[in-house]
């Protein structure tokens, strides 16, 4: 693996690390299932199958983004409107 590919693998899995705190099913479920997908695909080599797991990290993280703005938006509005 190219080092940019590696420093960017890293990135994102620190990244990831740092979202799956506030996880609903908690920060150790999360860990433990960041670390086996990880794992899962150390032995891949192919820059282009890396940049394709790179992506779909990437977007994994803007949906845990999503979900937690949306569990706060949630939040809000069931202190502020009463229905």
């Amino acid at each position: 693996m190219a080092n940019s590919l590696r420093a960017e693998v890293v990135r994102l899995y620190k990244n990831l690390l740092y979202l799956g705190r506030e996880y609903p099913k908690g920060a150790d479920y999360f860990r433990d299932r960041l670390r086996a997908a990880f794992a899962k695909n150390k032995s891949v080599q192919e820059p282009e199958q890396i940049k394709e797991m790179i992506a779909r990290g990437e977007y994994m993280a803007r949906e845990l983004e999503a979900l937690y703005y949306l569990r706060k938006y949630r939040a809000m509005k069931k202190r502020y409107y009463k229905d």
